[in-house]
């Protein structure tokens, strides 16, 4: 069972590219945060640590937080922003409610399209 000092378990997909470069930005900026960096590309098993198949990891940024809930695509964001010592003003600022919402359309639209070019592109 998870506590709140466990870390934050972040499941992305080293094989888009875009995705890549964004997650190792991201690690750049939690040095030393309770994180794992969980790179289905490297170990499509780890999906199942979050009853999911692979594909709908491909698309879309997964993370579980330290109560063990899993939040996915946009709202993952947010969890990371609010463990990232200079991103807690970004989860504020998107978390509020319209601003969120819209977000997660933006978000959701643009996965959408990403995915489809990386299996156009036949990254995986």
């Amino acid at each position: 069972m998870m506590n709140g000092k466990d870390p934050i378990k972040v499941y992305y997909n080293s094989a888009c590219p875009v995705c890549k470069a964004g997650i190792e930005r991201q690690k750049g900026k939690m040095e030393g945060c309770a994180i794992e960096w969980k790179d289905v590309h490297l170990n499509s098993q780890w999906v199942s640590e979050i009853n999911s198949e692979i594909e709908p990891v491909r698309e879309r940024l997964h993370v579980v937080d330290r109560c063990g809930q899993v939040h996915i695509g946009f709202d993952a964001f947010l969890v990371i922003w609010q463990h990232s010592p200079y991103e807690k003003w970004k989860a504020r600022l998107f978390g509020l409610p319209i601003i969120k919402q819209l977000c997660r359309i933006a978000y959701n639209l643009f996965a959408a399209a990403l995915y489809k070019w990386n299996r156009a592109k036949k990254h995986w």
